[in-house]
């Protein structure tokens, strides 16, 4: 079951030393497998250890160093040679709040708005996400309130009540729901049936190899997973292209957070000569990850199986919150109210209040795995060919979690200023976390900060 009991106490210390190979028991192994990939290469990855980081009654770190160590061996592998794979917990722990660590000209961003929270209800409690216009806009609409009413407004509803009204208007709220109701939900036995992710090949287009092995990626996704994975893909020498609608701006500190290793530009594809743009950006491209969720794109001819039959060879990755399958395939939804829907947050709270994860570690390890499945479909590409599709959904990360076992901590110390480091773009000067994601004569950084949101041109660079 989801989320079971929380632990007790802290998981063990182990007293070996700074660094390990690793432990046949890892997760490691079979998230590797899940991704088609070669289990002799496994002994490549060495682990350095950093202390209590991430500390939480599920094992969070465990999580977050499987996922950074599958993205970092498909890294290395499609890189070609013997390299080896180091993962630093210290470099995971900082990267997975690397929202929290960006400064902006010494200015710590907002991560949330005033109205993404948890409020009390008649019945329990409710977690309400704002922090775009829009979704403020449909929150306060759904309710019939302004802000300075919503608490009174929430209080005097049932979660149910208030999660079905704000959706219907197109805003997004998610009741409180314990491991036990999760399982029972007809959307929470969809996710149990089914793996962490999905990568397939599905047909027999013949093998290709990118020119000078750098990869073109079509970014369609924002929030964190989807970005993060991209920016990963961007690091690793992709060329990679965020395309937004001018409609609906990123909110800046995001930008600053996630824009690193990719150019960002703008199209509108209900135009005739946007969309033409974007067909000719297509064609050129090695693979698309989308993070909208499902369906949204399909008016454009957008949807998996639209664009496999297009173009043949593609790699065609789609992220979503919940998961394109069950009643809640077509719902909006972010970390923190995956969170609150499949019992994390009681898993993690207290009997006063239901509580959080360290980090949005579903939103972070859902991405590092993302960017992992599109190197590994990539480099199958090389030598077997296809079309390969790729899905992921934060609803199946958050299971997986909940299913790991506890797991020890290796001792060390940790020192965030040693992953962190300072550039300066556009919007200031940045503070940011560099990657964890390293291997033997890979990148250590990337090489400037992000431009300018949607001010590139909608163009390959080469």
């Amino acid at each position: 079951m989801c989320c079971g009991p929380p632990l007790v106490g802290r998981p063990a210390v182990l007293s070996s030393s700074v660094e390990a190979r690793l432990n046949p028991s890892d997760p490691v192994a079979p998230v590797w497998q899940l991704l088609g990939g070669d289990p002799a290469l496994l002994p490549r990855i060495a682990h350095r250890g950093a202390g209590d980081v991430l500390p939480a009654r599920l094992p969070v770190l465990s999580a977050a160093r499987t996922c950074v160590a599958v993205c970092a061996l498909a890294a290395a592998e499609y890189a070609g040679g013997d390299r080896a794979v180091t993962v630093d917990d210290g470099a995971v722990a900082t990267a997975f709040v690397s929202e929290r660590q960006l400064r902006v000209d010494g200015r710590a961003p907002e991560s949330f708005a005033p109205l993404s929270r948890m409020w009390r209800t008649a019945d329990g409690w409710v977690r309400t996400h704002a922090n775009y216009p829009w979704h403020r806009a449909a929150l306060l609409s759904a309710l019939g309130a302004d802000a300075s009413r919503l608490e009174a407004e929430i209080a005097g509803r049932t979660s149910l009540e208030v999660e079905d009204a704000v959706y219907a208007a197109g805003g997004l709220a998610v009741a409180l729901r314990s491991p036990k109701e999760w399982a029972a939900h007809e959307q929470g036995a969809e996710v149990a049936r089914r793996p962490l992710l999905g990568l397939a090949r599905t047909d027999d287009a013949p093998a290709v190899r990118e020119p000078g092995g750098r990869p073109r990626v079509l970014d369609l996704t924002r929030v964190i997973a989807g970005p993060v994975a991209t920016r990963t893909l961007g690091l690793l020498g992709a060329d990679v292209l965020r395309v937004d609608t001018p409609e609906r701006p990123e909110l800046p500190d995001q930008h600053a957070d996630t824009g690193f290793g990719k150019r960002s530009a703008l199209l509108s594809l209900d135009r005739a000569a946007d969309r033409r743009t974007f067909e000719e950006l297509l064609a050129g491209a090695d693979a698309v990850v989308t993070g909208y969720r499902p369906g949204a794109l399909d008016r454009f001819g957008l949807s998996p199986a639209a664009l496999a039959e297009r173009r043949p060879g593609l790699v065609v990755a789609r992220l979503s919150a919940w998961g394109a399958y069950g009643p809640w395939a077509e719902r909006r939804g972010f970390d923190s109210l995956v969170q609150v829907a499949t019992g994390i947050a009681e898993a993690e709270g207290t009997d006063a209040k239901p509580g959080v994860l360290p980090a949005q570690a579903l939103d972070h390890g859902t991405g590092y795995l993302l960017a992992a499945g599109v190197l590994r479909a990539l480099t199958e590409r090389r030598t077997a060919g296809g079309t390969w599709q790729l899905e992921y959904a934060l609803a199946q990360t958050a299971h997986w979690l909940c299913g790991l076992p506890s797991a020890a901590v290796p001792e060390g110390t940790y020192e965030s200023e040693r992953h962190l480091a300072e550039t300066d773009g556009p919007s200031g000067r940045l503070r940011y976390a560099k990657s964890p994601v390293t291997y033997t004569g890979g990148p250590a950084d990337w090489t400037g900060g992000p431009g300018p949101w949607g001010a590139d041109p909608a163009a390959w660079s080469d």
